[in-house]
């Protein structure tokens, strides 16, 4: 899979896709990342990718031109190949994991990094595909967000992880109905006290079917305390919610 990342500070990824999952996927040749300077997409001496706004306000704006021009030559040899175009902007839809696995099952991906007060609107509107935020908050460029999401989307890809099977209980995974998923359970490891504080008892047990109960249990707990949005968009069962019902109850005694 090939990720194209539109950037007017390319050095600013330097390191951070060399380490770890990502950075062994890039040596395997699973993952392609490719940087692209948008000063090199200019025409003038100074290699200016930013204006003033029409209509005054302050800051300044990524020009159009630039970024059409990276476009077209990014978009040589995508027909026939199933792609995506993503502005990351403040303003855009929040990304989440589903978001993820549709693009994991692209070809080729294509990030725009907004800066300064934004983008030209023409460049969200006849260019990109997405307008992709990462949370309610603002940073000072998309450089951060599309670290994140590369991150995300690669980690997914056939042969990237090593042993699949650990993504699958992992927070916010669909379940079997394809409805939004819950947080992960708990996890601990050795040694079993620390302290005073001990592993819960079940999990040394040996009983997988009292195992797989508290992880549920724990599992919805854990989301019901940090965030209950997602327990109103789950796939839950009858034995779900009445186990939410009792820690509502709990909390009100």
């Amino acid at each position: 899979m090939v990720f194209h990342v539109i950037t007017i500070f390319p050095r600013f990824f330097e390191g951070p896709f060399d380490c770890g999952i990502v950075g062994r996927a890039r040596e395997s040749g699973i993952v392609d990342i490719r940087f692209h300077d948008l000063r090199e997409c200019t025409t003038d001496r100074h290699r200016t990718v930013d204006d003033r706004p029409f209509g005054g306000d302050e800051g300044m704006v990524i020009k159009i031109e630039p970024v059409f021009e990276s476009l077209e030559k990014i978009r040589q040899t995508w027909p026939g190949k199933k792609t995506r175009t993503i502005l990351l902007s403040a303003q855009g839809r929040c990304f989440d994991q589903a978001a993820a696995a549709r693009w994991a099952r692209c070809d080729e991906i294509a990030f725009i990094c907004g800066r300064y007060e934004g983008v030209d609107e023409r460049i969200n509107t006849y260019l990109a595909d997405d307008e992709i935020s990462v949370g309610d908050f603002v940073l000072t460029g998309g450089e951060w967000a599309c670290g994140m999401i590369i991150d995300s989307v690669a980690r997914l890809l056939p042969g990237v992880l090593g042993n699949e099977a650990s993504a699958r209980h992992e927070s916010f995974q669909p379940g079997p109905d394809g409805r939004a998923g819950i947080l992960d359970f708990p996890h601990y490891t050795r040694p079993a006290k620390f302290r005073d504080w001990a592993v819960p008892e079940v999990l040394l047990s040996g009983n997988h079917e009292a195992i797989r109960r508290w992880r549920r249990g724990a599992a919805l707990e854990k989301t019901w305390k940090n965030r209950p949005d997602l327990l109103d968009r789950a796939g839950l069962s009858i034995e779900d919610r009445k186990f939410i019902e009792t820690l509502s109850s709990a909390r009100r005694t």
